[in-house]
C-alpha cells in the first residue's frame, strides 16, 4: 500500500494536497462537490484583523495561461471566521490552515494569538502585504520585514507557523533563510507574481487597481525554480504552490523539495482537481515502486 501521509512541521496530513488560500474560500462551495475530508488540508481565504470589502471591480482578468486578481483581501475578519467558518470546517477530517495578512507587525501578532486560541492546526503568514510604517513597502520583499513579522507571530502563536513567501524578490533563498532564522516552522511558496494587462480598445488596465497577482499554469516553472532554491537553503519543510494542475505537476514540485503541494487556480476550472491530483500521485508512486512521499521530496537529479 502506498502511504501518502506527510508529517509537516509536526502536523499530520493524510495526503500532500492542500487547497491554496484565496482560491477555496472557506470550503463551503467546494464541499457541495465532494467530502472535504478527502483533502490533506484546506488553507482558508486570507484573513485580516477587521472585515474588508476588498478592491473595486473589475478585480479579476483572464490571461492566456491563468488569471490576474486584485481582490484586495475581501474577508469577514478573523473574529467572524472563528465564530462562523471554523466550526463548519471542523466537521471534516482535514487540516485547517488559517492565512493571515496585516498592515503592521502588531496586527499579525494579534491575529496569531486569536487563531492559536481558537485551535486552528497551523497559521500561514502572508508577508506580501504593505507595511504602513515603512512607506507601504511589502514585508516580504526584505529580510528585515520577513523577520519582524515571523518573530511577532511566533511569540504569540501556540500552533506551527508557516511563512508564505513572495516571488517578487531578488533572492528567494535569502528570504527563505530569514524566515527560518526568525523561527518559522515551515515556508510556503510561491505567492502570485505581480503582473498587468491592458484593454487595447479602451487603452485602460483590465483591473481597477491597474496591477494584480498572476496565478495559474503560466507561473509553474518559476514556482518550481524558487521551491528548489528555497528548499536547498533551509532545513524546515516547504509547501510548494503556483500553477499546479496535475499529479505530475505536484510530483515535480516534490522532487524540487516540497513536502506538501498547494492547488489553487485550477479549482476554478475543475472543482475536482485536488481529488484527481491525489489519485494521480498515488498511481505514480505505485507505478514507480515508491512506498512513501518522503521518497520523492527533494530527489531531483541535477545535471
Amino acid at each position: 500500500m502506498v502511504d501518502l501521509s506527510v508529517n509537516f512541521a509536526g502536523v499530520k496530513f493524510k495526503n500532500p494536497i492542500v487547497t491554496a488560500s484565496g482560491t477555496y474560500g472557506f470550503g463551503r462551495e467546494y464541499g457541495k462537490f465532494f467530502d472535504l475530508s478527502e483533502l490533506g488540508g484546506i488553507c482558508v481565504k486570507g484573513l485580516t484583523l477587521s472585515p474588508r470589502l476588498g478592491n473595486k471591480p473589475p478585480r479579476i482578468a483572464e490571461t492566456p495561461m491563468g488569471m490576474l486578481n486584485s481582490v484586495g483581501l475581501q474577508n469577514p475578519g478573523v473574529d467572524l471566521f472563528i465564530s462562523d467558518e471554523l466550526p463548519f470546517l471542523r466537521n471534516f477530517d482535514t487540516v485547517v490552515i488559517a492565512n493571515i495578512s496585516g498592515n503592521t507587525v502588531e496586527e499579525y501578532a494579534q491575529m496569531a494569538q486569536k487563531l492559536s486560541d481558537a485551535n486552528v492546526d497551523m497559521i500561514e503568514v502572508n508577508v506580501s502585504c504593505p507595511n504602513v510604517k515603512a512607506g507601504g513597502m511589502q514585508f516580504g520583499t526584505t529580510t528585515e520585514g520577513v523577520a519582524s513579522v515571523t518573530k511577532a507571530v511566533k511569540d504569540r502563536s501556540r500552533v506551527p507557523t508557516m511563512v508564505k513567501l513572495s516571488p517578487n524578490v531578488t533572492d528567494i533563498a535569502e528570504i527563505a533563510k530569514a524566515a527560518e532564522d526568525s523561527g518559522a516552522d515551515a515556508i510556503s511558496l510561491i505567492n502570485t507574481l505581480l503582473a498587468m494587462r491592458i484593454d487595447t480598445k479602451s487603452k485602460k488596465p483590465m483591473l481597477f487597481n491597474n496591477v494584480g497577482g498572476l496565478s495559474g499554469p503560466a507561473i509553474f516553472p518559476v514556482a518550481v525554480r524558487m521551491i528548489w532554491q528555497a528548499a536547498s537553503a533551509v532545513s524546515i519543510p516547504v509547501l510548494g504552490m503556483g500553477g499546479v494542475k496535475s499529479g505530475d505537476n505536484a510530483i515535480e514540485m516534490m522532487l524540487a523539495g516540497a513536502s506538501l503541494v498547494g492547488v489553487g487556480t485550477v479549482c476554478f476550472d475543475d472543482p475536482f482537481a485536488p481529488i484527481s491530483i491525489i489519485k494521480q500521485i498515488g498511481q505514480y508512486m505505485s507505478g514507480n515502486d515508491l512506498n512513501h512521499i518522503d521518497e520523492l521530496v527533494g530527489k531531483v537529479v541535477l545535471n
